[in-house]
């Protein structure tokens, strides 16, 4: 994602409070616990923002949606012009490898959302994909659009 030495790296806000430590979370607009998956959260919130151009009002965190009459919670969401779902974000902690199941659990939760773009990271393996609806399958890409570009 970004080069520490990069103008756009990520620069969290930390603090030590009676709960322990937490991080601030600038689309949420306030600090929460600093787990390992809440910091892969942040810093993709950070490269959504700066590098792929999202607005930061176009982003949700911890969206709630239901499918099968259950209820889950994606780790960000990303909306186009239109306010309509465009990108899932799944984050695991960084020692947590991405295999199969992850891909299971956001394609469940694309199946409430049916968004065209997905992405799945734990800080340092990152994969994203589109839906191909004409082939009706998920094709992986080697690089992410920019906001621009996934809303045409």
């Amino acid at each position: 994602m970004n080069d520490k030495n990069d103008k756009n790296s990520f620069a969290p806000r930390i603090r030590e409070s009676a709960k322990g430590r937490e991080i601030f979370d600038c689309i949420r607009k306030k600090f929460v616990a600093l787990t390992p998956e809440e910091w892969v959260r942040q810093q993709i919130v950070h490269f959504l923002i700066s590098d792929l151009q999202i607005p930061a009002s176009h982003i949700s965190v911890e969206t709630g949606l239901t499918y099968n009459d259950c209820i889950y919670r994606a780790d960000i969401v990303v909306y186009d012009r239109r306010l309509a779902p465009l990108l899932i974000v799944e984050c695991k902690a960084e020692n947590i490898n991405i295999n199969q199941d992850t891909f299971h659990q956001i394609a469940r939760y694309n199946m409430a959302l049916k968004v065209p773009y997905l992405f799945v990271s734990n800080g340092k393996q990152h994969y994203f994909c589109r839906f191909d609806s004409a082939r009706n399958q998920y094709v992986f890409e080697d690089t992410m659009p920019k906001y621009s570009e996934m809303t045409g």
